[in-house]
């Protein structure tokens, strides 16, 4: 099992690597497909809203089939396919396809460690190990930043599309040979199955909800779209420059999965955790939309604190798999997620309409950054005031 553990943390590199890369290919997307930062967007928020839809079935089929069957397949057919058909677009819209059959791909690949994890070792140890594979996955952010600029540049950003729809493929035919599903959980005589519907009848996962759907949103849509279109127009960066800024975003993001994880172990809290480390990065978004022209360094070093503070991702997983009954994990863990990844993607696709409704002739090029930027923050403030009504748990 420890084989097919690391395989999935190798898939789930590739996850975070597809979730973040269009930032940095954004002015050779351009050039070549005319692709406009709306376009980018909205294919970036097309990937994490599908990605946030295909978590209810995943929720039943981890349950019900196990994982190695349904990462195998669903990294292989739409991980691979969507890379394949990237490699050969021709317009913006084949993008956003292609967006979309990768975000089915990497759909299943982060919940089935979470699954297994959640089967086989104390829920003491989840958060920990839940931060783990955040953080060794986030080594794909990191890869979309620098190195893929480089790529580029050397090779191309067809012959890399090509080269990671072959690797999709292989990882996906290792998962397959080495992950073993656990063991199922007996459900006792006359108790009932249950379902996700169960699971949205307990008061203690709705106050944990909104700041799962917002927490994430900024990070990953500076990361994934906005920060390479916004150094390009205020500051002139090119892709080796984007790749600069956007690694160390990446690199702030693997830092902070490592730190949350064992957090509530430590100070012998989830909750108060949770919230400090958003309520931070709230007032990061706010002062990147305040001083957006603070200087280059500045910028980077206010991005790369919203990546760090944000990543509590892992430990919100612990928080709401606290609550989970044994029979329902598979689908808890993908509900959570649901909420989390569904955030980003709302907030993603609608972010392109917020760019475009504050362009005009006679405002600065600034400015419809500046209301992305705001479009972030002030859900981000709702959703950790909402939190503070949270019942904290540890186990």
């Amino acid at each position: 099992m420890r084989v097919g553990i690391i395989t999935l943390i190798v898939a789930y590199v590739l996850s975070q690597f597809y979730r973040a890369f269009l930032a940095v290919m954004t002015p050779a997307l351009k050039t070549d497909l005319g692709a406009t930062p709306e376009d980018l967007a909205q294919a970036s928020g097309a990937w994490f809203l599908v990605f946030a839809l295909m978590q209810i079935p995943v929720g039943w089929a981890l349950d019900n089939i196990g994982p190695r069957k349904v990462a195998a397949g669903l990294l292989a057919l739409g991980g691979a396919g969507g890379a394949a058909l990237f490699a050969m677009a021709t317009t913006p819209d084949h993008i956003l396809y292609a967006m979309i059959l990768i975000g089915i791909g990497c759909s299943p690949v982060l919940m089935a460690s979470y699954f297994i994890f959640a089967r086989l070792y104390s829920p003491a140890v989840f958060g920990t190990l839940a931060g783990m594979v955040i953080g060794f996955g986030a080594l794909g952010n990191i890869a979309g930043a620098l190195p893929l600029a480089l790529a580029v540049e050397q090779f191309g950003w067809r012959t890399c599309l090509w080269a990671l729809a072959t690797v999709t493929l292989v990882v996906a035919a290792l998962i397959m040979v080495t992950v073993d599903n656990p063991p199922k959980v007996e459900v006792e005589e006359g108790q009932a199955k249950g379902s996700v519907l169960d699971l949205l009848k307990m008061p203690a996962l709705w106050a944990l909800f909104p700041l799962m759907f917002v927490n994430y949103a900024a990070a990953a849509g500076l990361r994934g779209s906005w920060a390479g279109p916004f150094l390009r127009d205020v500051y002139g960066l090119d892709t080796t420059g984007i790749g600069w800024v956007t690694m160390a975003i990446a690199l702030a993001m693997v830092i902070g999965s490592f730190t949350y994880g064992p957090m509530d172990r430590i100070f012998g809290t989830r909750k108060w955790v949770i919230f400090t480390g958003n309520i931070v990065a709230v007032f990061m978004v706010f002062l990147l939309w305040f001083a957006p022209e603070a200087g280059i360094w500045r910028v980077a070093l206010t991005m790369a604190a919203i990546g760090l503070f944000a990543s509590s991702f892992p430990l919100l997983m612990a928080h709401g798999r606290s609550f989970y009954p044994p029979h329902l994990v598979g689908r808890g863990v993908t509900l959570m997620n649901m909420f989390g990844i569904g955030g980003v993607g709302v907030f993603q696709y609608a972010s392109a309409s917020v760019y475009r409704s504050a362009q005009g002739p006679d405002v600065s090029v600034t400015a419809p950054y500046q209301a992305v930027f705001l479009f972030f923050a002030v859900p981000g403030l709702i959703g950790c005031l909402l939190y503070l009504f949270s019942q904290d748990r540890t186990d």
